[in-house]
Order: structure tokens, then C-alpha cells, then sequence
């Protein structure tokens, strides 16, 4: 089967659908990419990948605000290409945007939202996602803090592939090309005489955000740790936009730099990693890019950046974020606290436990306060997870994402959920007495009101007339103002409403949602007692 998978998003996000790509070859399935053009060569790296294709989606973008006509057409025309040179059986998109949704539909067999993996529309416009798991995906992305899993083990679900390998192994240039790449490599890396038996650190200075930017003068400490105990030159890894922070490293730092900042192409970049010790780096596509090429890997997450979510998908990295009660923050949010994170990860923790992971056979050392540092681990279940490297594994927010993970993946996959009363294997508790009050009385209220509800819908069946139906929408609106009140479950309140919309348009339809989430409910009880 020909299987296309659509990822019209960044670079980073393009490089974590390797596992997908991963999933379906071992499937038996050929696959095909299309991606923007601008990330064509990221998509080149993709091992399993036998057919890529790209196109100028920003110039369509702006097409359709200056002449539709002429947009429409170079739509369709995209749309008769795609076909012609790779025919695709179905659609695997992973781009929960409108232009992706509409080009998804575009491309599939008959043009049927049935042939769509992920995200599409319906014969009306109307969103059509194919899975729980692709509602979720789209929901918590807006969220900060409300998804227990990494992005990719979501991209995985979404594609139906979350059972199968979770591969996540990129693919350098082989032949001709791939010596004329080593030769580059080591000309960028030894064009001072002095490196020639150098040990290299990657410091990859910028970040998506300013506000997710590890400082300058952290990096250059963190720098002189390594140079003066492990003997590493410090690599510096980036973009043009990033030519004034390098700058400020250079000036700062007294020994041998060499500045690739604005001098690879994603090809380089790729080839530079692999000779690395190790990457220091914010959350980045070059620390995704990173763990896909093997080199060892130490993150900041800082603002927004949480590494339960956006973590390297490589076994083993190291993320560090602050330990502090506002992190993560909500995208659009002003700081209050003049973004006292940025300061609460030092060099020191970022030393001491690479260190440890990377040049000491794990060999602990004393970690000083201030961080929540994790280690990358694959879970009982198959996904990637994280645990505490110092002492954040008990704290509440640890237990609650890992209650999540438990139930939510159950949802999602239609599996059979605790009955009342009963727990899973690894019972969440401990959570602090005002967070479990909270979250117990949300839940006791949601599961009372969907028993309501799943009556109500009864009586409707035999008596279908107005006041009745006026009921049942009420409940069904009180369903998500009760989850939506509380922070930690705004993200259901918010999957109640969606796939209330797209499944509960049939009496049936809405008396199996509804008892379908009260065990959900029930499950998080059971959890919480």
C-alpha cells in the first residue's frame, strides 16, 4: 500500500516523523512525504522514506489572499502531480491546520475522509479526525502542561502505528555524497590546526522563542566546565539569526571556539552531530535532529518548553526545566515573576548530571537544587517516558501525568478501563490533599451529570420532543463547564465537546460517548481514592 504522511509543520516536527515513517515500512507499507519545500533537505533524512515530495506552501498561503482563483488552481495542480508520480492508497496527516486538513482530503482515494489517518474535513468542511488520539493531539498542543506524552508517541497513534517500532534512527547521505559530507565535516571542524584531536561539545545558543533561551553567559559556563574537566572545544550550532549570540559566546570565552553558527546546511548540521560527545541545547529541531543521529543529549526546557511533551525521543537524553510552580506557562502568557526560570537551571546542574550520565559510567554526583532533571526511559507500555534524576518523581504534577498516561492511553485505544473501585497496576496517590479535593469533586460532579445525561438520552428515545432535547443539550454543556473549571482537565472538558460534536449525532452514537467517558471518570476516581 502506498501511504503518504503529510507533516506541513517545522523542522523539528518533521524530524520526530521518523518513528511513523518507521512504523509503517515495517507494516509492509511504502511511504511517501510531502512537506514544505523549505524543509525538504530535513526530510531527505528520514530512513524508509521512498518517495518526497515538496511544494511552496507560504507562497500558496499568500495566494489566497490576493487572487483565490489563481490559489485554487496551483492547489489542483499540486493535487494532479501528487497523484501522478505516487498515487496514494491513504492519507496519514499529521497537521491539524485547515490548508493540511483541505489538502488531505484533496489527495485521498475518492476523496474520503475514511482514507485519512489524522486530520482531514467532511463532504461539509467540518473537521474529521480519525481517532481520538488525533483530537487529543490537536486539543493539548494549545495547552501547555495537558499532554503526559511525547509528541512522537502521538504522531505514532495518530498514524496507527503505536504498537508497532518506535524506531527513531535518521539516515546520512551514503556513497559519493555521503564522503563529500565527511569531508566537509572535518574541514569545518579542523580548519584550526589546533582541533585536530579535539573532543567536541554542541552548544546550540537560540531557541524558538527568547523567552525559551537558555542565557548566553549559562552557556559559557557550562562551556568552561567541559573544557577544563573533559577537555571538550565547544562547537557553536545554529542559524543566521542566531550570528549576535554567538558573537557574545566567543567574546566570552576564554579558550578555543569554533563558530559554525550561519555556516551548515541542514546536511552539515547533520554530519557535525555525530562527531560530538555531547549537545547542550534549549528545545530545538538541531536536539531533535540530535537524538535521531545517536549524539547524546542535554536540554533546557524553559517558558512554554516542557520536555514531558517536547522531549528528545532518544533513550537516555537528559532535560532539565525549573523547578519551579509556574512552569510550564501558557502560551500568550506575560510573566509575572520577570522570568525568574531562565535562572533557576544553572550550569552547575547541567554539569554534574551529564557528567554523570555521559563521562562517568553513571557514576551519581550531587545535583544542586533549583531543576527538575529527568532522564529519557521507554516505558512498561511501549512509549517514551521520563524519570526523576532528582527527586521530583513523587511530587504531585510527576503523578498526575503519570495517572494520565495511564488512563488516557486506555481511552484512546478503546481498551477496557478500571471499574469502580478498582486501581491500576501503579496507583497514582499522594497527591496533595487541597490538588485531589479539587480534582475528585470535578470528576464525582462529570460522572453524575454523563449518568443524567445517558437518561435522559433514554427518555428522548421514547418521548422525542423539544423540552427533552433541551435537557439533554444542557447537561451536555454542564459536562464540559464542570471538567473546564478546573486547569488540569480543561483539555477533556474540551475532547467532551469535540467529539461530542463529530459522534453524538445519533441517539446511540451519544449514549455510548456518554458511558464511554463516565468510565473515564470513574477510572480517574478509582485512581484518586
Amino acid at each position: 500500500m502506498n501511504v503518504l504522511v503529510l507533516n506541513l509543520t517545522r523542522f523539528g516536527d518533521l524530524i520526530q516523523t521518523q518513528p511513523v515513517v518507521s512504523g509503517l515500512t515495517d507494516a509492509g507499507d511504502r511511504v511517501g512525504l510531502l512537506c514544505l519545500d523549505n524543509f525538504a533537505h530535513a526530510g531527505a533524512l528520514l530512513d524508509g522514506v521512498d518517495w518526497l515530495g515538496s511544494f511552496p506552501g507560504a507562497r500558496l498561503l499568500a495566494a489566497l489572499q490576493k487572487d483565490w482563483r489563481g490559489a485554487v488552481r496551483d492547489f489542483d495542480q499540486l493535487r494532479r502531480w501528487v497523484q501522478r508520480e505516487y498515487a496514494p492508497d491513504r492519507i496519514v496527516n499529521l497537521t491539524p491546520s485547515l490548508p493540511a486538513r483541505l489538502l488531505a482530503r484533496a489527495l485521498s482515494p475518492n476523496r474520503s475522509p475514511d482514507a485519512v489517518r489524522g486530520f482531514s474535513v467532511d463532504e461539509y468542511g467540518f473537521n474529521a479526525d480519525s481517532s481520538s488520539w488525533a483530537a487529543f493531539l490537536q486539543l493539548a498542543s494549545g495547552h501547555r502542561g495537558a499532554s503526559p506524552f511525547n509528541v512522537v508517541d502521538l504522531f505514532r497513534c495518530v498514524a496507527g502505528v503505536g504498537s508497532r517500532s518506535s524506531r527513531f534512527s535518521l539516515k546520512l547521505p551514503q556513497g559519493g555524497e555521503g564522503e563529500r559530507l565527511e569531508a566537509d565535516v572535518t574541514a569545518l571542524l579542523h580548519s584550526q590546526e589546533e582541533h585536530g584531536e579535539s573532543r567536541f561539545l554542541g552548544i546550540q545558543l537560540g531557541a524558538s522563542e527568547d523567552q525559551r533561551r537558555w542565557p548566553v553567559d549559562a552557556f559559557l559556563r557550562t562551556a568552561h566546565f567541559f573544557a577544563k574537566h573533559q577537555k571538550l572545544t565547544p562547537v557553536l550550532l545554529g542559524s543566521d539569526a542566531e550570528t549576535t549570540l554567538a558573537e557574545r559566546f566567543v567574546s566570552g570565552f576564554a579558550g578555543s571556539v569554533i563558530n559554525l553558527v550561519g555556516r551548515t546546511s541542514l546536511t552539515q548540521l547533520a554530519g557535525v552531530l555525530p562527531r560530538l560527545e555531547l549537545l547542550v541545547t534549549n528545545d530545538t529541531g538541531t536536539m531533535h535532529l540530535a537524538a535521531g543521529l545517536g549524539t547524546p543529549v542535554a536540554a533546557v526546557f524553559l517558558a512554554t518548553a516542557q520536555p514531558f511533551d517536547t522531549g528528545p525521543y532518544r533513550e537516555g537524553s537528559l532535560c532539565f526545566e525549573p523547578d519551579i510552580s509556574c512552569h510550564p506557562c501558557a502560551f500568550g502568557s506575560s510573566c509575572k515573576e520577570r522570568h525568574r526560570c531562565r535562572q533557576s537551571v544553572s550550569p552547575e546542574i547541567v554539569y554534574r548530571a551529564a557528567v554523570a550520565e555521559f563521562f562517568s559510567g553513571g557514576v551519581e554526583q550531587a545535583i544542586p537544587a533549583g531543576a527538575r532533571v529527568w532522564r529519557s526511559v521507554r516505558g512498561d507500555d511501549g512509549f517514551m517516558d521520563l524519570e526523576s534524576l532528582s527527586g521530583h518523581a513523587h511530587e504531585d504534577r510527576t503523578r498526575w501525568i503519570g495517572m494520565q498516561r495511564r488512563l488516557y492511553r486506555r481511552f484512546f485505544d478503546d481498551a477496557s478501563l478500571p471499574s469502580p473501585g478498582e486501581k491500576t497496576a501503579e496507583p497514582c496517590g499522594g497527591l496533595c490533599s487541597e490538588q485531589a479535593e479539587r480534582l475528585t469533586a470535578a470528576f464525582s460532579e462529570a460522572r453524575d451529570l454523563l449518568f443524567l445525561l445517558e437518561q435522559q438520552s433514554q427518555v428522548l428515545a421514547t418521548r422525542p420532543v423539544r423540552a427533552v432535547q433541551n435537557k439533554v443539550l444542557a447537561t451536555c454543556q454542564r459536562v464540559q463547564s464542570t471538567l473546564a473549571r478546573e486547569p488540569e482537565l480543561e483539555v477533556l472538558g474540551m475532547l467532551w465537546h469535540f467529539e461530542l460534536q463529530s459522534k453524538g449525532d445519533a441517539l446511540d452514537h451519544l449514549v455510548s460517548l456518554t458511558r464511554r467517558h463516565r468510565a473515564l471518570m470513574e477510572g480517574f476516581l478509582s485512581e484518586l481514592s
